[in-house]
């Protein structure tokens, strides 16, 4: 056994074996020191190899998808090692060969790879997010870069520049990224297989086999790139699945221009998906998601993932939703349908990756037979938008596929094939006579059940079953003697601690005639199924377009939803590049504070070609950030295809989206806060065109003060000159205000604050004109910051404004930047009156009895002192 274990092993390579051994998968040496670290689970041993013993541990089979799902997410891949024979198979193979059948080993193979960019099976998944599985390789100097859903079998294929790769993967947020070996334009957590694997000959070919087509032309332009990719991304999944494919429907061609770009720093920063904690709360998707099905909210997901960049095919999103959000009822009527339908996009998936169940194709049928009755129902709707009418014809044409289902399945079909009974009564006469010969036979089982206790006067026989001994006869240990007598007609086959088990002749007989027609019905529904799962695979390409279908409806209905409940307005989408936005809100933002009972305070904003560029200062927690990140995602809503949180809004298309906010590292790649930063900064103004929408904050907060403010202004001149996006760039460097005087297309805004009583009162809204000063001290008090070093700092302040003051400042003249020219005095003697600072510095009322004596001793030291 360990002989052939070890092989499995070699073949699985740094995979962790699973290895069947009856009830149990079972895992050994480094494997199972892994397996038990990760699961938890107790690590034993067995045998010896080298005179050490050997760690084992083992999950059981039938609970073995909670131990994988937990193994995937710890990064780890598996090999699933089955029996291939049953023993009693294995024993006529040795027979056959001359062998004893004592010593034969059951034959065992790797029938599967479970990988976190393979998985179909629903507990390995998240309903309402996609598990994308990527390739990429380079071709003649361009990209090529392929990318499946195999639970869905939707497949996309693009070319892309290589400097895009990293920004595209971001996008897609692929759970495994497959890529030929030694490429040095390879993601750092990529998976490396032969490069031979990504050839475009060898991605045509097997295309083209799959489809049954005799050339690609039908499903778009495919470039040599691309198909490399694809032949990568089809070896792998060969490999992952033994020879036996997953459900791959006809790739689609993703155009370079189609959609909005946006790289990952971008995509982190605005939280699009996900949380910075990575989580999904606190994400747009979690504030917006009002889809009643897993496929909806996972298409939401790629919308808001992928923005279109086409004004028609934006006008047609927004148009079903303004058919949804115009009519309350019909809304709700709808909502309540897609309650109840199936995911049958991943019961498909299932299926056809010959992992299916008589519940996924119950589910198959359920989710056909209600997307039938939703056409019939909308079919009758008056004013329909152009998209609905092009969507309404996938949800029907399986009239004969629901019919035959509904014929051969039970109403709620099981999970397992093992046991049967999925089939209905009357859809095969030969199978239901099976049933009843061995429902007879149970009946007869009862019968002499009964029969038996009269004639043996013992109440408390039964007639029992288990794997083992199969039916047999059991009564109380203290009345086995009567059936004992050689002339009982009952043959002892067991004794228990307080029972005794007993076969008969007549129970021989019941049990051979259920076991017999139990075997034979067995055979007979397993044909049907794979009569059904073939039915179900020649429909999946229209079985596929009606899950599509129903998603693309669930988005529409969910995004009018939540329209309704914050009162979101359809934005007009235009070709020049503008943005007119009218009481605009964050929407993550306004969740939550409208949680906590406040309300969130609205802003405007304007930007056009002779003022697209904003200069906005103000105290830090004033809400600049906020406003920044509120107005890219209003864009980035628009261009999804769904209203958005604002009373009105006005939008040209935005080519590029790109935000440079908040700070963070990236020690894995030795990259600083400030290098991230200017790594950003860089590729904003790198990339971004006349078309493009740039939020800056706070650039050059990460170096020192004449280095930040240098870098600050040079950036905006550069995207002011250069670039000529529309930007928002929001600075606590209020000398940049002078920028106003010579950049034309930029204009002052502040966020507002005042000062009451000592303390800081921020107000949330933003104002014209450039912002007075930062309130940094101010916000360090709120903040909590001691007293002693708010007044020091206020010292240092009055010292470095005073100074600035005398020697001029930036007044002194622009073109040379004399920034903060004064500087703290190097005389300690000079620093101001110690005396005067120690008496600022003190809080008197939160000053104990005892404190404030202790504090005039020390007053009168400084004293004697000066």
């Amino acid at each position: 056994m360990m002989a052939q274990y070890g092989a499995l092993k070699e073949e699985a390579g740094d995979c962790l074996l699973f290895y069947r051994m009856g009830d149990f998968f079972e895992l050994f040496f480094d494997d199972a020191k892994v397996a038990a670290g990760i699961l938890d689970i107790a690590l034993t041993a067995r045998g010896e190899k080298n005179g050490e013993p050997v760690p084992m541990c083992g999950v059981p089979v039938h609970s073995a998808e909670g131990y994988l799902a937990r193994l995937i997410k710890a990064g780890c891949r598996v090999a699933i090692a089955e029996q291939t024979e049953t023993p009693e198979e294995a024993k006529a193979r040795a027979k056959a060969d001359g062998k004893p059948a004592s010593k034969v080993l059951v034959a065992r193979n790797i029938v599967r790879f479970v990988t976190a960019g393979t998985l179909t099976e629903d507990a390995l998944l998240e309903p309402r997010a996609a598990n994308v599985l990527a390739a990429a390789c380079e071709v003649r100097g361009s990209v090529g870069l392929a990318s499946v859903d195999i639970s869905t079998g939707r497949m996309v294929l693009e070319e892309i520049e290589p400097h895009a790769l990293d920004a595209a993967l971001a996008r897609l947020g692929p759970s495994e990224t497959v890529v030929p070996e030694d490429w040095a334009q390879a993601p750092a957590d990529a998976f490396e297989r032969a490069k031979t694997e990504f050839s475009s000959e060898d991605g045509e070919r097997r295309l083209k086999t799959i489809h049954s087509v005799a050339a690609l032309d039908g499903f778009g332009q495919f470039t040599r790139a691309m198909l490399a990719a694809a032949g990568g991304l089809i070896a792998y999944l060969d490999h992952a699945g033994r020879g036996k494919l997953p459900l791959l429907l006809p790739p689609v061609a993703r155009g370079r221009s189609a959609h909005m770009a946006m790289d990952g720093a971008t995509r982190s920063s605005l939280e699009i998906l996900s949380a910075q904690n990575g989580g999904r709360e606190g994400s747009l998707l979690a504030a917006i998601d009002r889809c009643v099905t897993g496929a909806g909210a996972r298409q939401l997901a790629e919308d808001l993932g992928a923005p279109l960049c086409e004004r028609q095919a934006i006008e047609d999103r927004l148009a079903l939703v303004r058919f949804f959000h115009d009519d309350p009822i019909l809304r709700a009527d709808l909502r309540e349908v897609l309650r109840g339908v199936p995911d049958i996009g991943r019961a498909l998936g299932r299926i056809v990756a010959g992992r299916g169940s008589p519940r996924d194709i119950g589910q198959v049928r359920d989710g056909l037979s209600e997307a039938r009755r939703l056409r019939d129902y909308l079919s009758g709707q008056q004013d329909r938008p152009t998209l609905f009418d092009t969507l309404l014809p996938a949800l029907g044409g399986h009239g004969a596929l629901v019919d035959h289902l509904q014929r051969a399945l039970v109403p709620a079909p099981p999970t397992s094939r093992d046991q049967g009974g999925y089939i209905a009564s009357g859809f095969d006469a030969a199978l239901d006579e099976l049933r009843d010969v061995s429902g007879n036979a149970r009946r007869a089982i009862a019968s002499l059940e009964a029969r038996y206790r009269g004639e043996t006067g013992i109440d408390r026989l039964k007639i029992k079953h288990n794997g083992v001994l199969g039916y047999f006869i059991e009564v109380p240990a203290k009345s086995a003697d009567a059936l004992m007598a050689p002339d009982s007609g009952f043959t002892h086959r067991q004794t228990m601690a307080g029972a005794v088990r007993f076969n008969s002749l007549q129970l021989h007989e019941e049990a051979g005639r259920i076991s017999e027609a139990g075997g034979r019905a067995l055979a007979a529904e397993e044909a049907h199924f794979e009569e059904l799962v073939e039915h179900v695979t020649a429909s999946r390409e229209a079985i596929a377009r009606t899950a599509d279908a129903l998603a693309r409806i669930d988005v529409a209905a969910g995004q009018a939803e939540r329209a309704a409940e914050g009162d979101w307005a359809r934005p007009e989408i235009l070709e020049e590049p503008c943005l007119r936005i009218e009481a605009g809100r964050h929407p993550v933002v306004e969740s939550a504070l409208a949680k906590s009972g406040e309300r969130f305070v609205p802003n405007d904003c304007t930007l056009a070609s002779d003022d697209r560029l904003w200069l906005i200062g103000g105290p830090n927690m004033g809400g600049k950030s906020t406003f920044l990140r509120q107005n890219a995602l209003i864009v980035l809503l628009a261009q999804a295809g769904g209203y958005v949180p604002a009373s009105a809004a006005r939008i040209g298309l935005v080519d590029r989206l790109f935000s440079r906010v908040g700070a963070s590292d990236n020690l894995a790649r030795g990259r600083s806060t400030f290098m991230v930063e200017m790594v950003e900064t860089a590729a904003i103004l790198s990339q971004a065109t006349e078309r493009s929408f740039v939020i800056l904050d706070e650039v050059g907060r990460g170096t020192s003060t004449y280095d930040g403010l240098a870098l600050a202004w040079a950036v905006v001149e550069a995207v002011h000159e250069t670039n000529r996006s529309r930007c928002l760039f929001a600075t606590h460097y209020h000398e940049l205000s002078r920028l106003a005087e010579s950049c034309d297309a930029l204009s002052l805004h502040h966020v507002r604050a005042r000062e009451w009583k000592g303390d800081l009162v921020l107000l949330h809204e933003l104002a014209t004109g450039p912002a007075d000063r930062s309130y940094g001290l101010a916000v360090a008090k709120l903040a909590g910051v001691p007293p002693p070093v708010v007044a020091r700092a206020k010292s240092v302040l009055e010292k470095l404004e005073k100074g600035r003051e005398e020697t001029g400042g930036l007044a002194a003249g622009l073109g040379d930047l004399p920034l903060f020219a004064a500087a703290l005095p190097d005389d300690p003697g000079e620093q101001g009156d110690p005396l005067a600072e120690a008496f600022a510095a003190l809080d008197v009322d939160a000053l104990s009895p005892r404190e404030a004596l202790e504090k005039l001793y020390e007053l009168k030291r400084l004293s004697d002192e000066s």
